[in-house]
Formats: C-alpha cells, structure tokens, sequence
C-alpha cells in the first residue's frame, strides 16, 4: 500500500460522511416520509455530493436499508446476559426504547416501505431481515450451548418484535415494561 491507498480509519471523513447521510436520510424520512425525496435530498441535506452516495451505496433503496440497519444494530445489540430470558427481555427492552425514541416511528415506516418498493427494496428488505434474523440466532444459539432449550428466531419475531412493531405503527398505545415482559413471558 503506498501512501496515496489509506485503508479508511474509523472515525475519519469516511465515517463523518456516512453519519451525515444517515442522519440526513432519517430527517428527511421523519419529515417527508419514503418515497417523497431522492439521492439528491439528502446529499443537499447531508452536505456531499450525489456521486459520493451513489458511489458508496449504488442506489436510494440501498442507503435506506443501510440505515435501517446500521441503526437497529447500533440501538439494539444482541445481549448476552447469561440467561435466554435475561437476553430476551434486555433486548426487547432496547427494542422498544429504540422503536419509540426520535426516529424510531420513521425507520419502522421505512423498513416497511422497503417491503413494497420494486426489486432494489425486495433486496434491502431481505438484507434487513437475514441480518436480523442471523443475530437473533446467534443468541439463541448461546441460549442452547448454555443447556436452554430457546425458540426459533421466528418465534422472538412474531412474538415479540411484531407486536411491538404493529402498536407502534398503528398508534395503539405506550410499550410499557409490563406489556414487553409479556410478551417474553408468552414466548417462553
């Protein structure tokens, strides 16, 4: 590698730049709501070029699904308490922290748009859901290895993250800790 070919350091421009798009891309959602602005948007809103957001996502679906994630990831991280239901209710907890915090709404409104948006969102949709879906395993398979006999990574989607997601998107009241401690307890 001579000096001109840097690997990008964390917490360089690369990573300014790609929290400036994010952000942009989650103001502009929260204003306009999906389908209501383009590439260009949010390079004005984020302060770059459009060639630097097509150069390092390739398309408007890609970005959305990029921060739709990269935000799941970075609010609700899979925890390992050292007890499925420890790690269930820690991390439907952060889920619902993260679902009704100042974006929250706007990224699930996102994440469901994607669903319905031609092949680029069928693709950022599936992208979403595998990522999702392969850490949930992953807890779950701690869960086994410890002796536990956990479910599906399907069951915690349908029984904890959808009723969540669907009381948030439709308005039909708080997550109190008493309503997603039943939900876990249900699942279990």
């Amino acid at each position: 590698m001579n000096e001109r070919q840097r690997a990008p350091r964390p917490g360089g421009r690369s990573a300014r730049v790609g929290a400036q798009v994010h952000q942009a891309v989650a103001d502009l959602i929260g204003e306009r709501g999906y389908g209501h602005f383009t590439v260009g948007d949010v390079a004005a809103r984020a302060g770059v070029a459009d060639s630097s957001i097509y150069r390092r996502w390739g398309s408007l679906d890609d970005l959305l699904a990029d921060v739709v994630l990269t935000r799941l990831n970075a609010q609700s991280p899979m925890p390992d308490t050292g007890s499925l239901e420890g790690d269930l209710r820690t991390y439907a907890a952060a889920v619902a922290r993260e679902i009704t915090g100042p974006d929250g709404p706007a990224l699930l409104h996102l994440a469901v748009a994607l669903s319905g948006s031609g092949q680029q969102g069928l693709r950022a949709r599936e992208g979403i859901r595998t990522e999702r879906t392969r850490q949930l395993q992953a807890m779950l398979d701690r869960a086994r290895d410890r002796g536990e006999d956990p479910p599906d990574a399907f069951g915690v989607l349908d029984h904890i993250l959808a009723p969540m997601y669907i009381r948030v998107l439709f308005g039909m009241g708080p997550l109190t800790p008493e309503y997603i401690d039943g939900l876990v307890d249900r699942l279990l």
